[in-house]
């Protein structure tokens, strides 16, 4: 079999004529290639300047030696060019159509062979006190895309979420309930109940401000009556209440849990989101505390007058951490601490990987120091994959304000605008209403998951709605609008008795360049997944849409008199749709088969 990696190719046959040519030895050469500029003419390039110690001639000569030598010699190569040091080599209609052969004989097209490495993902990690917001949903959406993509790269993987269902932020919202809810539930309001509960984190803090305004104003400064207001002292206490196992407490806290756990539920399925196993830090954070203990007691961390545990960390250019308070419950800290040592002892992870907003580098940073000094030489294989924040035109969301753009509202709006986007074409008189209500949902979601997705995850995003939903441009409905395309196409093909096959024809240059973006897309997936950045497979696929519609604005595919050609195009712009499918479901992107 030929070798079907065209800079491969080209490497290997440039290494034999050099070999020929200068008399040494083809496996001593290191011959560097490249995809051909699109300002030139060519596919692959050859660099030439490490052959001219062999050649002893100038890097233009030594180039016109090589490309007239595999021109005549090598099958696959069928012109070339020289510009300077570079070799553009130009490779033959039936070396393209072998390619594109072998694409086609490949079901596992883009999956890699299974690896042998077990990584771990988590992502979503939400607190009980409020709904998932639009910062939950690039959260989530990225790391179930880097989830995908790592399967794609023969990764075993398992996605975790880590539910944040205890602490100071909880007993906010318990005891706004109690003291105002007057026995209100998700049943008796209608709300889903991670609203419900959000409601009273929101109340809470606007009581809060009340109390601190008031206090500020019979003259006690400001950031002392924050910390001596009444109301968050009996919050405090309710979180004492609760690490001691005040049955009332507890009662009342797995209570309004559970109405959050459902509502996130609903969100995670609409989202197409799911975890193999789910953390609550109300189970795991005791075994933090055992390490924070036994760290004590080796003399890592250190105990200060009030009961506070310590680790200082100023010698390694940090500061001092704060691990267990005076009065002995936990922060955040102290549960990674213990899940990160339960995870890796449980799966024997090779990397485990943290989906969390960069406002926690320093976390993780410090993370991973603390149990290197605990002794876990593990603590090297963990990741913080750190996302930039999502903005609003109108600025930042601010939680406790109650100034976030819920997820359950904006999937509800981008459905809204998904419907009236779509009846405005006016395509769908012969779709029944769950039809219709499918592909809205589709095209909604869609169009925010690709949205969010094409950006680096690194960078901090503007997200605009109206923008995200356009049928036009760099959106997940305009790839999806080209798959409906295509399919419209194949079906028409199918109607007519017209079979779609891989011949071997004459290529038009827009059919090899598609081919190559085609034979691309293993490589692009194992890029993406080895930067844990699924913005590169969103690109990719918007950048193949685009070429098609070009190829369909400018080829007759259908119409095409010659029946091996028609065949072969219409074999072509299948694999296109496959790919799409491929790289999108890669996303979480469905593509619909009508529009």
């Amino acid at each position: 079999m030929k070798n079907l990696n065209p800079e491969l190719l080209v490497a290997t046959c440039v290494a034999d004529a050099a070999a020929a040519l200068y008399g040494v030895p083809a496996e001593s050469l290191t011959i560097q290639t490249q995809t051909t500029r699109k300002d030139f003419e060519g596919d692959i390039t050859a660099v030439m300047f490490s052959l001219l110690k062999q050649s002893r001639k100038s890097p233009e000569v030594t180039g016109q030696e090589i490309g007239a030598y595999l021109k005549e010699n090598c099958a696959e190569v069928r012109d070339f060019n020289v510009v300077k040091g570079f070799l553009n080599i130009s490779l033959s209609d039936a070396y393209w159509n072998e390619v594109f052969a072998a694409i086609v004989e490949q079901p596992d097209f883009g999956q890699a062979p299974d690896s042998g490495r077990t990584v771990m993902i988590e992502f979503s990690s939400p607190n009980t006190n409020k709904p998932l917001h639009l910062g939950h949903i690039r959260n989530n959406l990225l790391g179930w895309s880097v989830s995908r993509l790592l399967e794609a790269c023969g990764h075993r993987i398992t996605r975790v979420n880590l539910v944040n269902d205890r602490g100071i932020h909880i007993c906010k919202s318990m005891l706004a309930w109690k003291r105002w809810g007057n026995g209100e539930t998700p049943a008796s309001s209608g709300k889903k109940g991670d609203h419900l509960v959000g409601d009273y984190y929101v109340l809470f803090n606007s009581k809060l401000k009340e109390e601190v305004d008031a206090m500020v104003a019979e003259g006690m400064d400001k950031e002392l009556a924050e910390k001596q207001a009444p109301l968050l002292k009996e919050a405090q206490e309710m979180l004492f209440r609760w690490e001691n196992g005040d049955q009332e407490t507890v009662d009342l806290w797995k209570m309004m849990n559970g109405w959050v756990y459902e509502g996130f539920d609903e969100t995670y399925q609409r989202l197409g989101i799911s975890f193999e196993r789910t953390y609550y830090e109300s189970q795991t954070y005791l075994f933090g505390k055992e390490l924070v203990m036994d760290g004590l007691q080796r003399g890592i961390f250190e105990k200060q007058e009030d009961g506070s545990v310590w680790c200082d960390l100023t010698q390694d250019g940090l500061d001092r951490k704060l691990l267990l308070r005076g009065d002995g419950t936990s922060v955040y800290m102290t549960q990674d601490l213990g899940t990160a040592r339960q995870r890796f002892e449980e799966y024997s992870l090779d990397e485990h990987i943290y989906v969390v907003g960069n406002e926690q580098n320093y976390h993780f940073q410090v993370l991973k120091l603390i149990l290197k000094k605990l002794g876990f030489d593990w603590s090297d294989s963990i990741y913080h994959l750190s996302y930039g924040m999502v903005e609003l035109p109108q600025g930042k969301m601010k939680s406790r304000e109650g100034t976030v753009v819920d997820a359950d509202d904006l999937l509800d709006k981008m459905y809204q605008t998904a419907k009236e986007t779509s009846l405005e074409l006016g395509k769908l008189a012969d779709m029944d209403q769950e039809e219709q209500h499918q592909l809205f949902e589709m095209i909604s979601l869609g169009a925010l998951k690709y949205f969010i997705i094409k950006v680096d995850p690194r960078k901090t995003m503007l997200f605009d709605p109206r923008e995200s939903i356009d049928f036009n441009g760099n959106t997940g409905p305009f790839i999806q609008y080209t798959h409906a395309r295509i399919q419209s196409i194949l079906r028409k093909a199918k109607e007519a008795g017209i079979e779609p096959a891989p011949e071997a024809v004459a290529l038009l240059p827009k059919e090899i360049n598609i081919i190559k973006m085609l034979n691309n897309f293993p490589n692009k997936v194992l890029e993406a997944g080895k930067a844990l950045s699924p913005a590169l497979v969103a690109n990719y696929a918007f950048e193949l849409a685009k070429e098609f519609n070009q190829y369909y604005h400018d080829t007759s595919i259908l119409k095409e008199s010659d029946a091996n050609i028609r065949a072969n195009r219409l074999k072509l712009i299948a694999v296109i749709a496959q790919v799409l499918r491929k790289a999108m479901d890669l996303l979480g992107i469905q593509l619909p088969d009508r529009m």
